[in-house]
């Protein structure tokens, strides 16, 4: 037993990363320190944007706020690791520093997929109902949405976590990745993880089924409604109002389908890290300027911010 225990805690590994292209590893040092710079302005700018203007303090802006935070959050979690893994020879991580990566990671990218789908939800009852929106979408309801969102993320990463924590590993590992992705870690254990294969199964196809059925309902729903307007200005408004969001939606969700789609051998390894990287690394970036650069509001208080700034000096 006490063997065991040390085999847990003590159990270091080395996240391969991109080192079978050493060539490489410079411009994408280079790459990924811009995209990650990139997230952290786009992110905490549109918190600030939404914060600043009262015209964004509607629900819709509210969970675009909360988007914008775990955006910034979960690539805060993998980006910085993977920057320094690229310029130094020493790539190992703990088991528990792998854990905890894991754990806040889990909690970020369900807690963006619940949100994206609450998001739909919101346009939905604004197109649906717009007489009615500000008392559908009370504050109280807002709230309980995105503190559900959280608490839900917490909640399955919390459990996979401690029956994780519950594995045992022997000697020195080496994970064929850039952060500990929870496949990978299981294939090294040397106890039975049918369980944790198990959970991971059932938690991943819920949420992923469950926020897809909530968006193609939604959306469903809105392209009937949009279909019955007799107005084309008000078609093309409440198609607009959908673009960015319906764009942040294909991008996110198509690349979690994808990594479900590929073949788990060892040719796809490769794939997998191209596709990790775009939702752990770059959807993060790309949300803030879907959103910005569609957004009239948004870019009219940027505008307001850089001319004020501009008078100043």
């Amino acid at each position: 037993m006490i063997l065991l225990e040390r085999n847990k805690s003590g159990a270091t590994f080395t996240l391969l990363g991109f080192s079978d292209y050493p060539e490489l590893q410079i411009p994408l040092f280079l790459i990924f320190l811009a995209i990650y710079s990139v997230t952290v302005v786009g992110n905490i700018g549109m918190i600030a944007i939404i914060k600043i203007n009262p015209k964004l303090h509607t629900p819709m802006y509210f969970f675009l706020s909360h988007l914008s935070f775990v955006d910034f959050f979960y690539s805060s979690i993998i980006a910085p690791k993977t920057l320094v893994n690229l310029v130094v020879e020493d790539r190992t991580i703990s088991f528990i520093g792998c854990l905890a990566q894991f754990f806040f990671f889990c909690i970020f990218v369900i807690t963006e997929s619940f949100l994206l789908a609450v998001m739909v939800y919101d346009r939905f009852v604004a197109i649906c109902n717009p007489l009615l929106y500000t008392v559908a979408m009370s504050q109280k309801l807002c709230v309980m949405l995105v503190v559900g969102s959280y608490a839900w993320g917490v909640t399955c990463s919390l459990i996979l976590t401690c029956f994780a924590i519950k594995l045992s590993f022997q000697g020195f590992n080496t994970i064929n990745h850039f952060f500990c992705e929870f496949s990978s870690l299981l294939s090294l254990s040397c106890s039975d993880t049918y369980l944790n294969q198990l959970l991971l199964f059932i938690f991943a196809t819920f949420n992923e089924v469950s926020t897809l059925l909530i968006i193609l309902m939604s959306y469903v729903l809105i392209i009937v409604i949009i279909l019955k307007m007799h107005s084309a200005s008000g078609s093309c408004k409440a198609f607009s109002t959908c673009a960015s969001h319906l764009t942040a939606i294909t991008i996110f969700h198509s690349t979690i389908l994808f990594l479900y789609c590929v073949p788990h051998s060892q040719n796809s390894r490769h794939t997998v890290k191209v596709a990790s990287v775009f939702y752990t690394v770059v959807i993060p970036m790309l949300n803030p300027l879907i959103y910005s650069l569609r957004n009239k509001d948004v870019k009219d208080t940027v505008g307001k911010i850089m001319d004020t700034k501009i008078f100043s000096y």
